[in-house]
């Protein structure tokens, strides 16, 4: 009997994405000198390439995946944010509801490369929390849409760059909880304890480990132990923690397990956290088991961990690998 195909059920499913969004650049040459001026190696330059990245990178996935994303965030009014635009409106993505913010700098991730290795790593932005006004613009376009649109899932993507506030945070999972609908988070530093009343809450592992008040490790034990502890801080249903080559950890009421992560050969890391997040959001509004969901993330995040830079998961080989 043929195996049936969950990602069947990923098609035209809405996700809201929340987050903070970017451009990662690719400065790409050989290197075959070290200058005479400093004891630094110079790049002959041979292509720049501009991806989408953060939350942008997020809602590529989702398309890849068959979903309809609707990405909320904001830039800059300035070139950086003009040229977000431009690579938006290349992939098909709406930016209706990409506000720009006089006075900000929009983020961009510029890295220099030599062949695959990564010799530097440039990043231009503003990262000052967002002002009152701002949330209060932002959150009332989030009330407008859910008014006349179904969404099946809310996605947060926090990349500490100053979008994801508490008060923007609390009044939007306030509104889905209200609504009915699941909400999932990857969380970062700055407001990590702020995503209360969460569905599901998918921090990496060393992101947790700094913030236990016991030692962690990658025990089942432990990290049982983990959830429990983000449990009785957040109330979220589920906890799914990445453990980078060791799996992911998942976690409900009733069960936990780790799902192992395949060996692969790793070309680049980057990026591999939005697409475990974007088909965990899918899964979610597909109403997939736990170990089904965790099982389809944990292939897809090792799928994108192959390719060189940032990239989106493909339906096709994830499909194939699955099946």
């Amino acid at each position: 009997m043929s195996k049936a195909n969950p990602l069947t059920l990923f098609k035209d499913k809405k996700i809201l994405i929340l987050g903070d969004v970017m451009i990662d650049r690719y400065i790409m040459g050989g290197v075959n000198r070290i200058s005479p001026e400093a004891p630094v190696p110079v790049l002959n330059l041979e292509n720049q390439e501009d991806r989408l990245g953060g939350a942008s990178n997020v809602a590529l996935n989702v398309q890849s995946l068959g979903g309809i994303p609707i990405l909320f965030s904001i830039v800059g009014q300035d070139e950086t944010g003009q040229r977000f635009k431009e690579l938006m409106d290349q992939q098909g993505l709406d930016t209706h509801f990409i506000f720009p913010v006089r006075g900000r700098k929009s983020t961009i991730k510029s890295r220099v490369m030599a062949g695959s290795q990564q010799l530097l790593r440039i990043d231009e932005e503003t990262t000052i929390p967002i002002q009152a006004k701002e949330v209060e613009h932002i959150f009332l376009n989030i009330q407008h849409f859910l008014e006349g649109n179904e969404v099946d899932v809310i996605l947060f993507q926090d990349y500490n760059k100053g979008l994801l506030v508490p008060d923007l945070i609390e009044k939007t999972i306030q509104l889905a909880n209200k609504l009915g609908i699941p909400t999932i988070v990857d969380p970062k530093a700055d407001n990590f304890w702020s995503y209360k009343g969460v569905t599901l809450f998918k921090p990496n592992f060393k992101e947790i480990k700094e913030r236990v008040n016991f030692p962690l490790d990658t025990s089942l034990e432990l990290l049982s132990k983990g959830a429990s502890y983000i449990r009785d801080k957040l109330k979220n249903d589920l906890t799914v923690i990445t453990l980078s080559a060791d799996g992911i950890f998942a976690n409900n009421h009733q069960t936990c397990f780790i799902e192992p992560a395949k060996k692969r050969i790793i070309a680049d890391v980057c990026g591999a956290g939005d697409t475990v997040v974007s088909v965990l959001a899918l899964a979610l509004a597909a109403k997939l088991e736990l170990r089904e969901m965790v099982k389809l993330a944990n292939i897809a995040g090792g799928q994108v961990c192959e390719i060189p830079g940032v990239v989106a998961v493909n339906l096709e080989s994830l499909q194939k690998e699955y099946l």
